[in-house]
């Protein structure tokens, strides 16, 4: 008899401490998973948002945005997973650095 763990490879993406983005500014960061979703909330001219995983001081994390620019780099760079990174806001939006 098969058991469900044993052929489901859905990750748990949402796995770690809700986060602010704005609390993570500036901090070096690992990034270890994301989704991208559509969002029952259309704030922007997207209806998608980005769920973020990673790892700060040892603990796991998620945060949540609507920022098309860290969907956009995060879909570019996927087969980087896992990297560090440092996430910035420059005017107006949000981008790795």
């Amino acid at each position: 008899m098969k058991k469900f763990s044993d052929f489901a490879k859905d990750e748990n993406i949402t796995d770690g401490e809700k986060i602010k983005l704005v609390n993570i500014l500036n901090k070096e960061i690992l990034i270890v998973g994301y989704k991208i979703k559509t969002s029952q909330f259309q704030k922007t001219n997207s209806n998608k948002y980005l769920l973020l995983q990673f790892v700060s001081e040892n603990k796991k994390y998620v945060a949540f945005t609507g920022s098309s620019v860290l969907a956009d780099q995060i879909e570019k760079y996927k087969d980087e997973i896992p990297f560090t990174t440092t996430i910035v806001k420059i005017d107006k939006y949000f981008t790795f650095s």
